[in-house]
């Protein structure tokens, strides 16, 4: 006797199916973004959505939690939430297959909405999200048929368990959604590496920086600090901060790229990067300071930058009276503006050099703006492509959109990095030291005290420029048992020292003295 079952779709295929429907359109997405340069995948395209529309609150989260890793976090998160809504469009499914498919329809239109949302987008950036949501419809289809094809069952009649036995049928859907998670990862693997060919790594490879008229002396070993864990003062290429709004980094090409100097301006100026190459260019040592920076943060980094001064641009250009505020423009979009005044007395880059080497691409390439003393919000422009000479009454840059102030000179500072919070270290001699920084004036002093004690003088590296933070160190010479607290502050070459009061990096900025505590124990 034979006894036909029906599987019904049970929950666990169900939901594997939609993971797998999932992992599915995710792939296709992949693999079509890789047909055009200004193509995007499907989560990229919503990333980047996301991050233009965030509340700021949302924004200062994903810094200050994941800091130069927020935009990965923000894909993972994108990813897990796709996974999840894949898994409940299968369990819809069951009952409801329609409802189902108008889930990855919806899916995709999202997608499609982030594509548009792009500077580059074209009603064809839409076509990867299109993709994805019709191969996450035909997936789910065909392994929902398959999970609910009904079965005989020859082993009831024979007294065998119906959930001991593995169905051939069942083996084909497993067979089956196995074959299309292989074939999502190919798809998303081979159209990453397709994206390859729109990279701009071979054009920064072959670019030759020229010799700077006057190039400045290696820095002195002076400016080290002599304590282990102290930050080096130039900051490697590969380990500085990178904090902007793009997902997935601009691939400019040195020989398309172009920049226009225009607005008010008696010369509109476009210049090639051959251009720049052909000009004088000199080298400046700064450190930079990201605005969401917090109290004893790691954004901020020393690098020997090469470039053309912002001021020589301008001045061939020739600015118009009442112009103040210099916008710059990236290719993604992006905008900066800073005071005009600002670029004189301070050092002021369109840089396309980086601690000798051609800019990363993660940090500008082919050029960028570099100020000294300002944030980069306010000044930093990576991947240009314009500047704008106009007011501040006339054109608010992207960030001050979103709250944060006009003008934003970088607060006074320290920080220690050695030893780290909560470390537990012998009684005794303990070395303390770190770095402090107050662009364009310089560092005068640094004080550490313990606990409720008064504060005591460290001692300070050398100083290379005002425009560059400063080393210290100090020997805690009596460290006795248990738990202290370390506190540091800083004082500016004018005498101002950095004020106590704690505040956040909304809307200008971090502000208050870092403390930390540590363990003094002989275990």
């Amino acid at each position: 006797m034979q006894v036909t079952r029906s599987n019904s779709s049970a929950r666990p295929a169900a939901v594997a199916a939609g993971i797998v429907s999932g992992a599915a359109a995710l792939g296709a997405g992949e693999l079509v973004a890789a047909g055009r340069e200004n193509w995007q995948s499907p989560v990229v395209g919503v990333a980047e959505a996301v991050i233009e529309r965030v509340p700021r609150s949302v924004k200062d989260f994903g810094v200050e939690r994941f800091g130069t890793n927020d935009k990965l976090a923000l894909v993972i998160g994108i990813l897990v939430f796709s996974v999840v809504f894949a898994a409940v469009l299968g369990l819809i499914a069951r009952r409801r297959p329609v409802v189902a498919a108008a889930g990855f329809v919806g899916f995709a239109l999202v997608g499609v909405w982030g594509s548009q949302q792009a500077v580059t987008a074209s009603l064809s950036s839409a076509l990867p999200s299109l993709a994805a949501g019709a191969a996450g419809v035909a997936t789910l289809r065909f392994l929902m048929r398959q999970a609910s094809t009904p079965v005989v069952d020859a082993d009831v009649a024979a007294g065998v368990a119906v959930d001991t036995v593995i169905r051939p049928e069942r083996r084909v859907f497993l067979l089956s959604a196995a074959g299309f998670v292989a074939v999502a990862g190919v798809a998303a693997a081979g159209g990453r590496a397709l994206r390859g060919r729109f990279s701009a790594a071979s054009s920064r490879n072959s670019v030759t920086l020229p010799t700077p008229a006057a190039p400045l002396a290696p820095a002195p070993a002076g400016v080290s600090s002599p304590t282990p864990g102290v930050s080096s003062f130039f900051t490697p290429n590969a380990d500085f901060y990178r904090i902007d709004t793009a997902v997935e980094v601009p691939q400019v090409r040195a020989e398309e790229w172009e920049l226009r100097i225009h607005g008010m301006v008696d010369k509109e100026l476009r210049l090639s990067y051959d251009d720049l190459l052909r000009r004088s260019v000199v080298e400046e040592d700064i450190t930079l300071t990201c605005v969401s920076n917090t109290v004893g943060g790691d954004l901020l980094g020393t690098a020997r930058w090469l470039g053309v001064p912002l001021r020589e641009l301008l001045d061939e250009a020739g600015v118009r009276p009442g112009a103040n505020q210099l916008v710059g423009r990236s290719v993604d979009g992006w905008t900066s503006g800073l005071p005009i005044d600002a670029i004189d007395g301070r050092p002021a880059l369109l840089a396309i050099g980086m601690n000798g080497e051609p800019l990363p691409l993660e940090h500008g390439f082919p050029a960028r703006v570099i100020v000294s003393g300002l944030y980069g919000y306010v000044s930093a422009t990576k991947w240009i492509t314009e500047l704008e000479v106009t007011t501040f009454d006339a054109f608010d840059a992207y960030w001050v959109t979103r709250g944060w102030d006009q003008q934003a000179p970088i607060k006074t500072m320290a920080r220690i990095d050695t030893p780290r919070t909560l470390a537990k270290i012998k009684p005794g001699t303990v070395a303390i030291g770190g770095v402090a920084w107050a662009q364009t004036v310089g560092i005068a002093k640094v004080e550490v005290k313990i606990d409720g004690g008064e504060f005591v003088e460290a001692t300070l590296a050398d100083q290379q420029n005002v425009n560059t933070w400063r080393l210290w160190s100090w020997q805690w010479q009596d460290a006795t048992p248990g738990r202290h607290r370390i506190t540091v502050r800083a004082t500016d070459a004018d005498g101002n020292v950095q004020t106590e009061e704690r505040a956040d990096p909304f809307p200008n900025g971090a502000s208050g003295w870092m403390s930390i505590f540590v363990d003094v124990t002989d275990a």
